[in-house]
């Protein structure tokens, strides 16, 4: 399936008209499209634009509701536990980490766990915008149970990424990965492009290994067996069994310490239940803050500068990639995927919005054959 690119701009405009149209603020929707083009921007497909319709559906169903006011029902110091009570998960979790930045530049940390929220978008967003106030950024979330624990045949665990980011010069470190092999947002893509998904991603209903992406997400939104496996694989050989214990970290996080739905109790009776883990610490409390940044970007300047294996010439330190996919999608735009731009517009004229003032060169109506719409 083919690729249009699109300027960040005009995906902007597009965003912002159809979260407005949903019934969201001007402010809201500044939030939520900020989080979803951030994806983009960074090449992470799988939770940018592509998740637009879900969203939409999941109002119209009920699972989010769009007036819903975040409840801080525990609260100390450092810490906040918050009742998202069925909100869209981008608002909830961006005022959690506001209340985890104001309390980390007070008392040195702030932890707040959120209970009762959607899905958020893009995990590292949050550990960010700790970044961008000078502090050390966490962030983490349950989702529906899409991991197969080591051994079993079952999704009982979510993909629960984990995401951290730290100043640092020339690059801002930023690590955001999901604890499963890869997101279900990927097994999306795949389904969409009708691809096999490479071998060693998940597992059938038996657990057994499975390139069906379509019998995977099948099962996985039937509650039928089968799923994605854990960060190294499905067995301990190279590892599976640390990517089940990292995704029970994201649970500790969200679900355990709100006392919220943990990941296998998600979606059910036409709620998510979602929930999530921000944390802000502030380095000024461990000494010179400006010093302990000159310490950390010492250290990764001798990671890149260290030996390379045979046939590269480069280490990246993590967030360098994400630098330079924003570069890219300044000269080049956003890639948008077909099916995925087809949804877009079918949930536009659905919407009342005059598409062809986004999308008027493309092609509508020269469909892929498995191409089925949400409206």
């Amino acid at each position: 399936m083919a690729y249009i690119n699109y300027s960040h701009d005009l995906l902007d405009k597009f965003c912002m008209e159809a979260f407005q149209k949903f019934g969201f603020s001007n402010d809201e929707a500044r939030i939520i499209t900020d989080v979803l083009l951030m994806s983009d921007d960074f090449g992470i497909e799988s939770h940018g634009m592509q998740r637009l319709v879900r969203y939409h559906k999941g109002i119209e169903s009920g699972m989010i509701d769009i007036k819903a006011k975040p409840e801080i029902v525990f609260e100390t110091p450092i810490s906040a536990v918050i009742d998202g009570h069925d909100g869209m998960g981008q608002l909830l979790g961006h005022k959690a980490m506001e209340i985890a930045i104001e309390k980390a530049k007070k008392s040195g940390v702030g932890i707040v766990s959120v209970k009762n929220s959607n899905h958020y978008g893009i995990a590292g967003y949050y550990a960010r915008m700790a970044m961008n106030e000078g502090l050390i950024g966490f962030s983490c979330t349950n989702s529906e149970a899409i991991m197969v624990p080591t051994f079993g045949k079952k999704a009982m665990i979510g993909s629960n990424p984990i995401a951290c980011s730290c100043p640092a010069d020339p690059y801002p470190f930023f690590f955001d990965a999901s604890t499963t092999v890869v997101t279900r947002g990927k097994l999306e893509m795949y389904n969409k492009m009708s691809k096999p998904t490479p071998t060693g991603w998940a597992v059938n209903k038996a657990g057994e290994g499975s390139t069906n992406a379509s019998e995977v997400l099948g099962n996985i939104k039937n509650h039928e067996g089968g799923g994605i496996v854990p960060l190294g694989g499905e067995t301990e050989t190279l590892g599976g069994h640390k990517g089940y214990g990292y995704g029970m970290l994201c649970e500790l996080f969200s679900s355990i310490l709100s006392q919220g739905v943990t990941s296998a109790h998600t979606m059910q009776n036409g709620k998510s239940g979602i929930c999530h883990g921000f944390m802000a610490i502030n380095p000024a409390f461990f000494g010179d803050a400006e010093a302990i940044k000159k310490h950390f970007n010492e250290y990764l300047q001798e990671l890149r500068d260290s030996p390379k294996a045979d046939g590269h010439d480069r280490i990246f330190t993590h967030g360098e990639k994400e630098m330079e996919a924003i570069k890219r999608v300044k000269k080049d735009g956003i890639p948008v995927n077909e099916n995925t731009l087809r949804e877009m517009i079918d949930m536009a004229i659905y919407l009342g919005m005059d598409w062809k003032a986004y999308f008027g060169d493309f092609d509508y109506e020269n469909k892929d054959k498995n191409f089925k719409s949400a409206y």
